[in-house]
């Protein structure tokens, strides 16, 4: 049995998905002409009470391209030190947008406005990059799929109007968040200048993520997709996979959340991890002993079947998802209970 837990992207369309894929209606998204794209679209802007939206081939460009259309070369952007728009998206806002990162010393992926408020005052001449961008990721991935505040999102918020910065989401994992503290999705649209919206992790789908905004970021973000190399033609067979996951798999996240939390209490009541990071979600981040290598405790795993990924400083992460079965998640269980270490 292989069980792959090295992240919620693993999964494979369900036969229903790719019968809704398959029964898509296309055209040529380039003219705005793809029917389910559009669908897609105007779905997600509505449940996000926002204007616009528009499909790209993943998260990463979509969040490049939210920080290239709210910002100049030379401008400076705000985000955790754990942030995946710094940490995992090849450098590229210094590459494609030109931006200067300010990393902010947070919990778990996530700072306070307080935080934010000291470091945008203070010297703001010549000499210093104008501050133009704040950015956060909800779910937090380095942070073992940890939640924001929606209080302290509130509070950052108003730092940004204060200080006349633009506020982006990364929202890769937002509807795990949306599950796991009943939140709904126009209480972000009410606070985000723009979101990103990954469909190919939790919510099943094979790829695509959708970036929400007003009318006016759309527009310029549709020009950004181009020079990105992100416009696709009869992608409507993609959006078809994202308009089936948001209408069949967002409830059923609160599976893998339960799955999450079970593999947690295990892992304390073993000899050999030092710690386990707070689960609220799907994703689990844990420390082996330091009399362990973390290494060895990996290949272990995987000579039985069982794939995890390291997240340096030590760290070890699971992520459950749509493919990780019952029975999966017993064998699992059991394995982590034989090993000693």
């Amino acid at each position: 049995m292989k069980i792959n837990l090295i992240s919620d992207t693993v999964t494979k369309p369900t036969k229903e998905m790719l019968t809704a894929m398959l029964q898509a209606e296309v055209g040529d998204d380039v003219f705005k002409l793809d029917p389910t794209v559009n669908k897609l679209q105007e779905k997600l802007a509505e449940m996000f009470g926002m204007e616009d939206a528009l499909f790209f081939p993943s998260g990463t460009m979509a969040n490049q391209t939210a920080i290239k259309l709210h910002t100049q070369p030379g401008d400076r952007m705000f985000c955790d030190k754990y942030a995946h728009v710094y940490n995992y998206e090849g450098g590229g806002a210094a590459f494609n947008a030109g931006v200067t990162s300010c990393l902010i010393d947070g919990d778990r992926g996530m700072f306070t406005a307080a935080q934010l408020a000291s470091l945008v005052k203070g010297r703001n001449d010549i000499h210093t990059p104008y501050n133009k961008l704040v950015c956060i990721e909800n779910t937090t991935n380095k942070g073992g799929g940890a939640c924001w505040d929606f209080e302290e999102l509130k509070r950052i918020q108003k730092v940004t109007k204060e200080n006349d910065l633009s506020f982006h989401l990364d929202g890769a994992r937002l509807f795990n968040a949306l599950v796991a503290k009943g939140e709904m999705p126009k209480q972000y649209g009410d606070l985000f200048d723009t979101i990103s919206i990954c469909l190919s992790k939790g919510l099943g789908a094979p790829i695509g993520s959708v970036l929400i905004g007003s009318k006016k970021h759309i527009e310029k973000a549709l020009r950004i997709r181009k020079l990105l190399g992100g416009a696709m033609r009869q992608v409507g067979y993609l959006a078809a996979a994202g308009i089936y996951a948001l209408d069949n798999h967002v409830e059923r996240l609160a599976e893998d959340h339960l799955k999450a939390k079970e593999i947690g209490t295990v892992l304390r009541n073993t000899s050999y991890v030092k710690k386990v990071e707070p689960i609220e979600t799907n994703i689990v981040i844990f420390y082996v002993k330091d009399t362990l290598d973390a290494d060895d405790f990996m290949k272990n795993m995987e000579e039985k079947g069982i794939l995890l990924i390291a997240m340096g400083e030590g760290k070890i992460r699971i992520v459950t998802h749509l493919d990780y079965s019952n029975e999966m998640h017993e064998h699992l269980l059991n394995e982590l209970k034989k090993f000693k270490g």
